[in-house]
């Protein structure tokens, strides 16, 4: 592609394919990515997903249910393929489906994509007794050098809804930690093209879009 082309190809607005599996948020999912100049289009087809300049595979419900639905809609391959292969964002439940397993409702097989296991969070914490799920806005920390979270403070704050976290085997894909109630655990990972996150952004207010903005010209950036 040409200096021109590339330039002109970045006036655009990127096609987000975002998945739907019938477990999926998608009405703000898809106003953010409006909001912040993506076109977003909702799809299981996998040729529009692969097509597609960018993909989100966001989330909500058990996981055990959200896996026989990425199979029965053959979407397991198209996933995996476009998470090694372009820009990819996670949510939620998309991301905890990206791990290896999971223990809610007992033990089901994940995507294997990222190394690692999703846990329940203790409801018993050095004696005292805390609230499973963790719903409400909570403190992100993060590395302020990472493009995803250009212009937003660490540690600020973003919205979370969830009774399971993820427990990476490697260290080195954690993009963010988070603390509740004296549980630290990781809230978002991240893998060259690849990312992640258990809060949600399209809920977490003008922070949140931020994310999406950033993200729009990470995926301008791979042209």
């Amino acid at each position: 592609m040409s200096a021109g082309s590339t330039a002109e190809y970045k006036m655009k607005s990127p096609k987000v394919a975002i998945i739907d599996y019938e477990m999926c948020n998608l009405f703000s999912v898809n106003h953010a990515c409006l909001k912040e100049g993506l076109t977003p289009i909702i799809t299981r087809d996998p040729k529009e997903i692969l097509a597609a300049d960018a993909v989100v595979l966001p989330g909500v419900g058990a996981f055990g249910d959200a896996m026989k639905n990425l199979e029965r809609y053959e979407l397991v391959d198209v996933i995996e393929d476009a998470s090694r292969n372009k820009p990819f964002m996670g949510i939620c439940l998309g991301l905890q489906l990206l791990f290896g397993s999971s223990s809610e409702f007992g033990e089901h097989p994940g995507l294997g994509i990222v190394e690692g296991n999703v846990e329940k969070f203790p409801t018993v914490v050095e004696g005292r007794g805390i609230k499973v799920p963790h719903i409400g806005w909570n403190r992100v920390s993060f590395d302020p050098e990472e493009p995803i979270f250009d212009g937003i403070p660490n540690d600020s704050f973003f919205y979370f809804v969830h009774s399971y976290y993820v427990n990476p085997s490697d260290d080195s894909v954690v993009l963010t930690s988070t603390d509740y109630e004296g549980v630290n655990y990781c809230s978002a990972v991240k893998n060259d093209n690849m990312m992640a996150f258990q809060f949600h952004p399209e809920k977490s207010g003008v922070l949140g879009l931020k994310i999406y903005e950033n993200w729009k010209r990470m995926i301008q950036a791979r042209v």
